[in-house]
């Protein structure tokens, strides 16, 4: 007897509504966080990266869908800080509180307990909603996507 399902070729609906809306958001937030020759620092470690080279990193991780697409959970980070570092959360912490405030920090801490699920169609409206505001942005600091 099988207590499982077996997982079959290709992607839920879900899962592709959801990596799009990622995908969006984390180009938005890097180009958002860079300066017009494309160079941001990275929120944990204050390192000058390129905004390809960087990783949209999140304060509170990914798993809390609450937080998952808040833009102030957001912001580029270094490759090491977020892969490799676990994410360096008190250099976040320390980063977050000086551009943010610490009452966004306490604030994070606390919807992250809230329960949220997303519909496709609300995955859907944000991807294109980052998207949107990813190529108002390009046009605004004169970049190539």
């Amino acid at each position: 007897m099988t207590f499982w399902k077996k997982k079959t070729a290709g992607s839920s609906e879900y899962t592709k509504a959801r990596d799009r809306a990622d995908k969006w958001m984390s180009k938005y937030i890097r180009l958002r966080d860079a300066d017009a020759n494309g160079y941001g620092r990275c929120i944990s470690c204050g390192k000058l990266v390129h905004w390809s080279e960087a990783d949209n990193g999140h304060f509170i991780n990914r798993g809390h869908l609450n937080t998952r697409y808040d833009e102030q959970n957001c912001n580029l980070q270094c490759t090491k800080c977020n892969r490799f570092d676990e994410g360096n959360n008190e250099g976040y912490r320390r980063g977050l509180i000086a551009k943010y405030g610490e009452d966004v920090v306490n604030h994070l801490y606390i919807k992250k307990h809230l329960f949220r699920k997303y519909s496709v169609f609300e995955l859907k409206a944000i991807a294109d909603d980052f998207k949107k505001r990813f190529n108002e942005l390009t046009k605004i600091k004169n970049w190539k996507k």
